[in-house]
């Protein structure tokens, strides 16, 4: 048995609560596999909801992490995956906010459909894994190669993400890329919060974000912190 036939099924037998294959496995499936460390074996659930407990008995050389997909976007946005738009078809109904968050993607032989996070979304939840359990350098390189995001769905989801931290690094990175996407989001409708939020110690204090990064991202170490 494979991890996607395992994923398969939790997404199709198990029901009413979704659970989505998001953050560096979504965005490996989207194409940015050749940024995703080779020797990662691990794969990224998101849902509401702890999966069952035989999830990690299983005999694969994979190991499912899960994460709480209500604690980075709104409820409306984390739940409800019925009526995501199918990849195979590009139609299929839509289902409120999900549709612009979520898609299947057809897997295997009998193109069984994985629920995953769109690139919008999967970027998101890579950057809450900052500076933790995940590198500024692949998020840099993520973001970098992430030139063609779509500006609708990312006003959706920066109104709707929970994170301060998460929205500031967005909008560092996507600055320090000069993703054209910026001209057509509304920043004003994004609450950044206040205040500093110290992501690296002895880093870079960003002056328009108020985060802190590693100084080889920020153009010159006059705000270095000590």
């Amino acid at each position: 048995m494979s991890w996607e036939q395992v994923v398969t099924s939790l997404q199709t037998l198990l029901g009413k609560s979704p659970r989505v294959l998001g953050g560096p496995t979504a965005l490996a499936l989207e194409g940015f596999e050749h940024h995703i460390p080779a020797e990662d074996a691990t794969v990224h659930l998101y849902c509401p909801e702890s999966p069952p407990g035989w999830l990690q008995k299983l005999k694969l050389s994979q190991r499912f992490v899960f994460h709480n997909s209500r604690r980075l976007v709104e409820e409306e946005v984390a739940t409800g995956a019925e009526g995501v738009e199918s990849e195979e078809s590009g139609t299929g109904a839509t289902n409120g906010l999900q549709e612009l968050s979520l898609k299947t993607l057809p897997w295997g032989q009998w193109g069984w459909p994985l629920t995953i996070s769109r690139r919008e979304r999967a970027i998101l939840e890579l950057l809450d894994e900052l500076p933790n359990r995940e590198s500024f350098h692949q998020a840099d390189v993520i973001m970098q190669g992430a030139a063609t995001l779509s500006p609708k769905r990312l006003q959706v989801l920066l109104d709707k993400c929970l994170s301060v931290k998460v929205k500031r690094l967005f909008f560092f990175f996507a600055d320090r890329h000069r993703h054209a996407c910026l001209r057509y989001v509304n920043k004003d409708t994004v609450d950044l919060g206040s205040g500093k939020h110290v992501l690296v110690r002895g880093g870079c204090l960003h002056p328009k974000y108020r985060i802190t990064v590693p100084a080889e991202l920020v153009p010159t170490a006059s705000d270095r912190l000590a």
